[in-house]
Parts: C-alpha cells; structure tokens; sequence
C-alpha cells in the first residue's frame, strides 16, 4: 500500500491499515481477490491534512462531506467541495491538501485486487463532463456517506479473515453504487426547497458527536423555525427524531458486529452518559442495549 497519510488523528477521526499478511489473504481468497480494501479512514474537520506521493502503487478514493481542498494530478488543480469524488488511479503521482480556514472530512479508501482496474475504468465512464483530472462531483448521498461508515465500523468488529472479506465484498458494492449515481442528474433545488441530502449527509459524517438544529439549519441556509416547519412537512418527523434513529441504527449495528461494551458504543455515537444512551436506546427499540445483545446471543426472546 502507499504510504498513508501521517496526519495526527484528531477526535473522533480514525484511520485502519490492513495487516500485510491480511491482504496476502484478501489477494489469494477467491471471495475477495478480485478486490478488497488496503486502508480506511474517516478524518473529521482534518486540519492541516495533506499528502504528496510521487509513487502510487494502489487506487485511492476520497469522498468529502464538507469542507474543501486542492489536489494535484497530472499538473493540474482542482478544487475539492462538498459531494465530490477524489479518484486516483494507481501509478498516478498527485498532491492533495484540505484548506485551512475549512478544513475538509472525509472518508477514503486504498484498494487493489484483480477488479480493481475495471472498477476505476468504469466510474470514470460514467462522468458526466462537469470537471477534468481525478475530481467528480457526485453531490451529497447519505446512503453513500452510511455505507462507508458501515464499511469502517465493520473492519472494527473483528480481526479474523471473514471479517475481511466482508470488507472486501462491501466495498464492490460501493464503488458500484457511486458508478450507478453518477450518471444520474443532481437535482436542482427552488429557493424554498430542501436538500433533504445535504441534511442527511450531514447527520451521516457527525454520526459520532452530537448535532444542534442550527448547525442542521445552516445546512441548506434556513433558520431553525423554517428549518424544522419544512423538514417535518417532506418527512413526518424532526431532524433531531431522525439523527436520533440514525444513532440507534448505528448502536445496532455495533451491538450485533462488535464486543464493545454498551460505554463504548455510547462514548462510540456521541454519548458522554451510557445511562442516558440506553433511556434513549430503549425509548426507540423498546428494550435495552443490554437485552438487545442477548437477543442477539440467543439468551433472551424478543418481546415487545
């Protein structure tokens, strides 16, 4: 793999290398070797992150949730905004550097395998023309931003090579899925529209802390009152309910995937207080984190 970034983490960002003799693995396991992850990564708000590589020996895609950057290929500069894809070849030399002022988070991942080549082939097919060099602007999904922290949270539920190849196999299905979206047109949003989107998106890359209704509002650039009143219209529910569900989805998914304990998944979403995540856990689920578990081991029925 090429040399990661040595960027000082910051909280809550994370970054995974897979072990050298996983991915001797990965690459002779019939389920995987046709492709599978070398790195993952999620840097929140990532200041002063930036990367120069003149070798380039396996296929790197950013995908930014907010904030910005530059990045070099081939002598040119683009800009890197919200809802674009940064995809480099392997071979590519290239230089990349989030901005100062507004730091971008992002998720990436290296990946190699004998598909690997076809899979970049064919997401470069499928531009629409709308920029040149390595950036696509693919527009804010939450579903693509939800995958790849699926894909991040699944390399921490174990160490064994199942594990791996799940990885592995999820990953195939998310660079076909960022194929499929490309070429379908952005949707162009009214002045007293919402980007539904761009909210969710949001509540997607902030999963990990807790998020205040106007820094939601800012969002799509309405006030809290006009926020909510239209949120609740296109929804049938509040911004904050559905960022609530979303953790909970995520808290699920760790309690099925992981043996952290129900401390560190609270601490994990954003919850100082692990008391106050199981109230909030249970007031959604009907049942406890902890009865949850044991659902899930088979020690207790599901009633409700």
């Amino acid at each position: 793999m090429s040399r990661p970034s040595d960027w000082p983490l910051a909280p809550q960002s994370t970054r995974f290398v897979i072990p050298q003799r996983t991915i001797e693995q990965l690459a002779e396991h019939p389920l995987s070797k046709g492709l599978y992850p070398l790195g993952i990564g999620y840097y929140q708000r990532a200041e002063g992150h930036r990367m120069e590589r003149k070798e380039h020996d396996d296929h790197l895609l950013i995908y930014c949730l907010e904030g910005g950057g530059m990045v070099t290929t081939d002598g040119r500069r683009n800009r890197v905004k919200p809802g674009d894809i940064l995809l480099i070849p392997k071979g590519t030399a290239h230089a990349y550097t989030t901005y100062s002022k507004n730091p971008w988070t992002i998720y990436w991942i290296h990946f190699d395998g004998e598909d690997s080549d076809a899979f970049v082939q064919h997401i470069q097919q499928q531009r629409r023309g709308d920029r040149t060099g390595t950036v696509f602007g693919l527009g804010v999904h939450a579903r693509l931003a939800s995958e790849l922290g699926a894909l991040l949270d699944s390399r921490q539920a174990s160490y064994n090579l199942n594990a791996f190849i799940h990885c592995a196999n999820h990953l195939r299905q998310i660079l076909s899925y960022i194929a499929q979206l490309m070429p379908l047109a952005r949707q162009q949003h009214s002045a007293d529209s919402l980007d539904l989107e761009a909210v969710h998106s949001m509540m997607q890359s902030r999963i990990h802390e807790q998020l205040d209704l106007e820094t939601l509002a800012d969002t799509v650039n309405l006030s809290k009152y006009h926020f909510v009143k239209r949120y609740k219209e296109l929804t049938g529910t509040t911004p904050i309910n559905h960022f609530i569900h979303l953790k909970i989805e995520r808290a699920c998914y760790l309690l099925d995937l992981s043996q952290k304990n129900i401390s560190e998944i609270a601490f994990a979403l954003g919850y100082e207080d692990a008391y106050y995540f199981s109230r909030i856990f249970k007031k959604t689920m009907g049942i406890s984190p902890s009865q949850y578990r044991q659902m899930r081991d088979g020690t207790v029925p599901y009633r409700r």
